[in-house]
């Protein structure tokens, strides 16, 4: 899949990449179903040739065996080859998913964080990785019913020269100008679902709010169904009206000519009836051609344009494909974290500065210090003061900054992927809940020893330190019972439980570093406190750093970070920052009454 460009030609060279036998025996039969037609033509003259002369006895009743057989094949095999194509259809589908759809998941797995994070990138990813596989097939067959269409369309016009070349010639005048209008149309039907995307994804997620499980409770509780339907309503009617107006445009580009088409075909049908009559045709010929031209005209007016049009959209979603396989990547994105973790001592910043791609506004402004091994570090701040951003900038997951970040002394660049990855184990507010068992929720925290000999009381040790030995217990299947409602007999937890999950899943990491970003915001300040306590009791010997707006954990940190408008403002201790009477006092003293 890596290469510079991707045209037209790859709506057939990636299914022959990835399934040839497949996609060889479709297009075979394809071309095909393209001469069958003109064969049918010809040889339905001449049967009905032979049955005129049978009847008026100039010929033997034996002669009409051959023609009307010949007849019956044709349709016959127009069946079965019908029937035979969708279950190598199917089969090319299953192919694609096992290895195309995996190729474009793999990439989108390796992009730079960057680009999950860019709306506009984000709907391309959306666009192009949506059903892939779907999209490469229906592609190929729309490719080679145009061809076999053209195959069909060419093979009557032969016919219709040989005896009325002047109609083949204003049939092929009237084919060209429906190509060039079918492309215009299917490019502008591709740049409408551009647009759309941008709304369905919008539509989709309030759809999932109006009818999933996960908002029932508060959606029953705060009757808001009726707000959040006008809202939905409001993009679903703003990406119907805009593939509606595309629609109707091109539904009058095609009626107009197809109208145009029908005309002509009936004038040339009526034309033919002299030389009938002068002797000039035979009846079987008329007949024959009378209703290759009807099908010429069913052909050209809707299903050429069809195909036509669904081939320049094909075209444009390659046009996305080629741009989404240029979005830059993320060297060793798939790298499993190292197995020999970095033996850390300290992690600088040094006047760092740092800003969102595609923005102006500097979310961190020459910010510099210091972290240690074995002591513990928070990060205080309003919300937006930037604290999650030096987070993701430690773990790696933006590199584009200003400054020097440095791990042991060496620059973050100079690490590998899966050394970053091994280093730090983050909670993060927002921290993911899996609908696997609770074993497997816990053990992808280490997952080079997921399966290893020892893992299991690693996992046990998790569990009792944060405190879901009793949890597990209570569950149907012990740590084996799946959570969340999406399998048979899996269980939901609270969410104070679910957190304990996340912590335990940080704490059966080897990270030296571990940081909760605030995933407990959602508690209680007297909560949030207990449970920071517990880790800071279970971290003690490695390198922890608390993120929080609230204070109620800082007085375990060894050094406090106050963040004001992306920089160090404060540094020290709780003892010192209180002396010193600036934003940390103001803020704690604010607070103070939440833990009483």
């Amino acid at each position: 899949m890596e290469k510079t460009d991707y045209s037209w030609w790859d709506i057939i060279k990636i299914p022959f990449r990835y399934a040839p036998s497949y996609s060889a025996s479709i297009a075979l039969e394809k071309i095909l179903s393209g001469l069958v037609p003109t064969l049918q033509v010809i040889v339905t003259a001449k049967f009905l040739d032979t049955a005129i002369a049978v009847v008026s006895g100039d010929m033997n009743y034996s002669e009409i065996f051959l023609p009307l057989i010949s007849v019956v094949l044709l349709i016959v095999y127009s069946w079965v080859s019908e029937e035979l194509v969708k279950l190598i259809n199917v089969k090319l589908q299953m192919r694609l998913r096992e290895k195309f759809r995996v190729t474009i998941t793999e990439k989108r797995a390796k992009l730079k964080y960057k680009h999950v994070e860019n709306k506009d990138t984000w709907d391309l990813i959306s666009r192009v990785s949506k059903e892939p596989e779907i999209q490469c097939k229906n592609a190929y067959n729309n490719f080679l019913e145009l061809i076999a269409l053209f195959i069909r369309v060419i093979g009557l016009l032969v016919v219709l020269v040989a005896y009325v070349w002047w109609a083949a010639l204003i049939i092929s005048g009237i084919l060209f100008s429906l190509f060039m209008v079918s492309l215009r149309s299917g490019e502008d039907m591709y740049e409408a679902n551009r647009e759309v995307s941008k709304y369905r994804r919008r539509f989709e997620y309030l759809g999932e709010v109006l009818t999933g499980r996960e908002s029932v409770e508060e959606r029953t509780l705060f009757g808001y169904t009726d707000e959040v339907n006008k809202k939905w309503e409001e993009q679903y009617e703003t990406a119907r009206k805009i593939e509606y107006n595309t629609d109707k445009m091109v539904y009058k580009r095609t009626m107009g000519r197809s109208i145009f088409t029908i005309f002509v075909s009936v004038i040339i049908i009526i034309i033919l009836i002299r030389p009938v009559y002068r002797g000039l045709l035979s009846t079987g010929i008329f007949i024959s051609i009378s209703t290759g031209v009807i099908e010429l005209t069913q052909l050209m007016s809707w299903q050429f344009t069809f195909y036509v049009t669904q081939f320049s959209k094909d075209k444009e979603y390659l046009k996305d494909l080629d741009i989404f396989m240029k979005l830059n990547e993320t060297k060793g994105a798939l790298d499993l974290p190292s197995t020999e973790n970095i033996k850390f001592n300290s992690l600088e910043f040094r006047n760092v500065s740092f800003k969102y791609p595609g923005t102006d506004n500097y979310i961190l402004r020459n910010i510099s210090f210091i972290i240690r091994k074995g002591l513990h570090y928070a990060f205080v701040g309003v919300n937006g003061a930037g604290k999650t951003t030096i987070t993701k900038l430690v773990t790696g997951l933006y590199d584009e900054f200003e400054g020097d970040i440095l791990i042991n002394g060496k620059n973050i660049k100079e690490y590998r992927q899966s050394e970053l990855k091994s280093l730090c184990s983050v909670v993060y507010q927002d921290f993911a809940k899996y609908f696997i068992s609770l074993k497997d929720n816990i053990a992808i925290g280490n997952i080079n020893s997921m399966n290893q000999k020892g893992s299991e009381n690693d996992i046990k040790d998790s569990m009792k330190i944060m405190g879901l030995e009793e949890v597990a217990e209570k569950l149907p299947k012990g740590w084996d019972t799946p959570l969340g409602k999406i399998k048979s007999g899996g269980l939901d937890l609270s969410g104070g439980q679910w957190q304990r999950v996340g912590m335990a899943r940080a704490i059966v990491g080897n990270a030296p570093i571990k940081i909760l970003d605030e995933p407990t915001a959602a508690l209680d300040p007297i909560s949030e406190s207990h449970i920071y306590e517990e880790f800071e009791q279970i971290s003690r010997g490695g390198t922890t750093i608390f993120i929080s707006h609230r204070l109620g954990s800082t007085k375990l940190a060894d050094e406090i970070f106050v963040i004001d408008h992306g920089s160090v403002a404060e540094s020290g201790s709780h003892s010192e920052l209180m002396k010193l009477d600036g934003i940390y006092a103001n803020m704690y003293e604010s607070q103070r009454s939440w833990y009483l």
